[in-house]
This record gives C-alpha cells, sequence and structure tokens, in this order.
C-alpha cells in the first residue's frame, strides 16, 4: 500500500557490548567450522546483571523520543513487539514500556509475530496514524538466553543477539516518510516452526534446547523441499515487488537495504542472490556485529546507517522483514533531512 502520511520522527536502540566470535569459539560456545560460514564477527550479548527485555526497551525509547523532540505526550499507541520470553508470565511487558517511557493512557499493545513483529508494528501504527494523526511508539526487545535457548546453535545459520530498540512514528513530521509498506503472508508453511502435532498441553518451556532446525527438517521432509522452497522465494519475490511499485521506485533506485540479520550464508540464499544485490548496498557489515535482534533488525539497521551517513537526503532505503508463519514484509523509506541527532 502506498504511505501518504507516515514519518519516522525518531529512532533509537540500547544494545549490550558485543561479544567477539573468536572468543565464544575459543571458550567452546560455538563450533570454529560454523563461525567461519556465518561470517560473524561478534554478536551483543547480555551478560549477568544486563537490563531485562523490556527495560532495554525503554531506554532505546527515550532514546528515540529525545532525538524527536517530545516527551510522549502526543503518542496515541505503544506497540512493543519481541520473539522470545521477556522474563515475566501472564505480564504486560508493553505496560511497562509505556509507563517509564511515555507515562501516557494510550493502548500498549504487545506483537507477537516473531521476527517479524517490528515490521507488523510498523503496519499497526500505519493504520492508527491515518485514523487521527498524532504518534505512535514502536519498540522491540529480546535476551536470548539458556536454559531455553541456545544463540548459537537453536536456529544454525543465524546467531541471535540481545538488544532493544525504538521507533517513534508520526503522521505529520518526520526526518524520513514511509512511502509504501507491502505484508505477504503465505500459512501453508505455518507448520516449518511448529514443534509437533497433535499439539500439547501448555507449559512453562519446551524440554531441552530449543532446535529450530529440527523443526524444519520434520517440515521438508513431509511437505517437499521444492514446495518449501518456492513458496518461501515466492513470498519475498511478491512483497518487494509489491513496495516497491507502490513507492513508484524501481530496485535500482534503492540507496540501502537493510535485511535481516541472518549469518552470511543464508543471507547470501535467501536475499542478496534472489535481489540481485551486493553486501555493500545492505547492513552486512553492521548486521555481522551485532546479530539477529529477533523483531528489532529493520529498527537497528536504519538507525545505523542514519547515524553513520551511509543515508541522506533524498535517498531511498528498503527495511525487509520475515517471520516464521511465514510473513513476510517490506516497507520503502525515503530520508527527507539529515535528522541532526546530538545524541
Amino acid at each position: 500500500m502506498r504511505c501518504d502520511q507516515l514519518y519516522v520522527a525518531g529512532l533509537g536502540s540500547w544494545l549490550p557490548p558485543a561479544l567477539p566470535v573468536a572468543e565464544a569459539v575459543a571458550r567452546g560456545d560455538w563450533e570454529a567450522s560454523a563461525a567461519a560460514r556465518s561470517g560473524m564477527r561478534s554478536v551483543t550479548v547480555c551478560e549477568d546483571g544486563s537490563p531485562a527485555p523490556a527495560e532495554m526497551a525503554v531506554r532505546a525509547a527515550e532514546r528515540a523520543l529525545e532525538r524527536a523532540g517530545t516527551d510522549g505526550s502526543d503518542v496515541r499507541m505503544l506497540l512493543h513487539a519481541s520473539l522470545y520470553e521477556q522474563g515475566n508470565a501472564l505480564w504486560g511487558t508493553a505496560s511497562y514500556v509505556q509507563r517509564r517511557a511515555v507515562r501516557a493512557s494510550c493502548p500498549a499493545l504487545e506483537v507477537r509475530q516473531v521476527s517479524n513483529g517490528g515490521m507488523a508494528g510498523l503496519l499497526l501504527a500505519s493504520a492508527v496514524l491515518a485514523q487521527g494523526g498524532g504518534e505512535v511508539l514502536l519498540t522491540t526487545a529480546d535476551r536470548f538466553c539458556p536454559p531455553g535457548f541456545d544463540r548459537w546453535h537453536s536456529d544454525p545459520g543465524t546467531v541471535y543477539a540481545d538488544g532493544g530498540t525504538a521507533m517513534l512514528l508520526s503522521a505529520g513530521r518526520g526526518f524520513a516518510r514511509v512511502r509504501s509498506l507491502a505484508v505477504v503472508s503465505d500459512p501453508e508453511l505455518e507448520g516449518m516452526h511448529r514443534e509437533g502435532d497433535p499439539f500439547g498441553t501448555a507449559r512453562t518451556a519446551p524440554p531441552g534446547v530449543l532446535d529450530l532446525e529440527a523443526h524444519k527438517k520434520r517440515y521438508v521432509a513431509r511437505a517437499g523441499m521444492s514446495f518449501s522452497v518456492a513458496r518461501v522465494a515466492a513470498g519475498q519475490r511478491d512483497v518487494v515487488k509489491e513496495a516497491l511499485a507502490d513507492a513508484g521506485a524501481d530496485a535500482t533506485e534503492i540507496s540501502r537495504w537493510v535485511l535481516p540479520h541472518f549469518g552470511r550464508r543464508r543471507l547470501e540464499s535467501n536475499c542478496l542472490g534472489p535481489l540481485g544485490i551486493e553486501a555493500d548496498r545492505t547492513t552486512w557489515e553492521f548486521s555481522s556485529r551485532v546479530g539477529h535482534l529477533g523483531a528489532g533488525d529493520q529498527t537497528a539497521g536504519l538507525e545505523h546507517l542514519v547515524r553513520s551517513g551511509a543515508l541522506g537526503s533524498g535517498d531511498l532505503c528498503v527495511l525487509m522483514g520475515v517471520g516464521a508463519g511465514f510473513t513476510w514484509s517490506c516497507a520503502v523509506v525515503e530520508v527527507l533531512r539529515a535528522p541532526g541527532w546530538t545524541v
């Protein structure tokens, strides 16, 4: 869809220190061969005493609001997206971020669309802002930790990182505007990340460490490799085509591509090859030092490009997301001016 009044007013992130991959290999956390295939250099990791996910989201939100020059009083809705556990059972994480960051009585909702959660929040925000203006604050945060998750092995080909992000969206002001946003879904692929069938009873955590690769292999064995690959490729192709068309842009006009923070081999097979783009036109240099931030890759990547000066006035940037289910998202963002951040 074409977006006429959807602006990015502020961006922020809070990331813990990055752990060098070489150090993780040396202490036996990851195999040297897998590290070499991934091309990853470091991953942001919370150590003992680090903030909980919700607190990381608060810190990111405070930075985004400060950069936008607002106290958050005009925020009409807060959306918090996450992938992994947030630290407390039956807890309103979004309400915590709301209380700490905006102190307003607006609705505060959680978005659970795994790695596509940030982009799903962008879609919801566009609908809210189209009806009455104002601002929407979108936050993401995750901490991938044992005993239930192994950031190095749970999803081979992607290394999961800790951190929080925030994006303040506005109907009337901003240093960049979202020209288009497309979302494509293919529920036939839903079973690729499901633990099994029949469904089990509710429990606090799956036994042992989460193994997404095993789930994928069982699904592909049933559905077939050619079917699975073709459906995944079609979803990504269609969403990019739709977003570019609605923005009135061609792929050659895109200055930078913010892609999911995959390892290099997965990035090449899933994104670079199919899209026909070089890594230096993407956020690979940044993502290889951070890792996969769950729902926050797109916000963190856009913030990095703006802060580093890789995007300037008039430049177009594509934000791409994908989440199990499967859902693909693509947004075309136009930078209107340098934001002039001093923090």
